[in-house]
């Protein structure tokens, strides 16, 4: 792992330790309301089928995880953040919830999940770590498995600086969604949907969110 990796992924685990109660209060209710996003998670469920082994990477709460095990599917959880994995684990008792990082997914064999989800994960990551990221996604997809990848559309990035009053700083990256699709193509994955919707900004959203769903050949 390189020093820039390291320093990326200390930053963002210090956040998220940081900030995971007031984060997982804030967030409580994160689908209410979002019916577009509700039903993109439950087409995602039907396209991986009922009993697949999905891990939610970059877990966080595990509200995400916590949904997708309620519509049928076998959920596993990780994320850097042992603060968010202790909120993850209290709402979520029956699911596996494990500390790592996604760069290196040493807890899940090669082959060894039938989908992978990342919502809004990849977002603390340089984009010179995309690849890489990318590429740790498809080693650990079996073939065939579908990734729904999620992320804040755009091209700089939004800063967090001292969320709730705690004294930490974190930048929040936007992407563009042409652009990620190639670079995940250049990681073996095979393009399937591509849905953008505007910020609703009744909820607070300032830019466009995006979702894209490949495949591993």
């Amino acid at each position: 792992m390189t020093a820039s990796s390291s320093d990326f992924l200390t930053a963002t685990r210090v956040f998220y330790d940081t900030v995971a109660e007031d984060y997982a209060e804030q967030f409580r209710e994160v689908f209410a309301g979002a019916p577009l996003d509700r039903a993109l998670l439950t087409a995602y469920a039907e396209l991986v089928g009922q009993g697949a082994r999905v891990a939610d990477l970059g877990c966080g709460p595990g509200r995400v995880t916590g949904l997708l095990a309620s519509l049928g599917l076998e959920m596993s959880g990780l994320d850097l953040s042992e603060s968010m994995l202790a909120v993850a684990r209290r709402e979520n008792p029956g699911i596996r919830f494990e500390r790592g990082s996604m760069l290196s997914m040493g807890g899940y064999a090669d082959g060894s999940l039938d989908g992978a989800v990342s919502w809004y994960s990849s977002i603390h990551t340089p984009v010179e770590q995309l690849p890489a990221l990318f590429a740790e996604f498809h080693r650990v997809l079996a073939p065939g498995g579908p990734l729904l990848l999620a992320f804040q559309v755009g091209d700089e990035p939004r800063r967090h600086d001292r969320p709730w009053g705690h004294s930490v700083v974190l930048d929040f990256q936007r992407r563009r969604p042409e652009r990620m699709t190639a670079l995940l193509a250049e990681a073996g994955f095979v393009p399937l949907s591509c849905t953008v919707r505007e910020a609703d900004t009744g909820r607070g959203e300032t830019t466009p969110h995006a979702f894209l769903i490949l495949r591993k050949p």
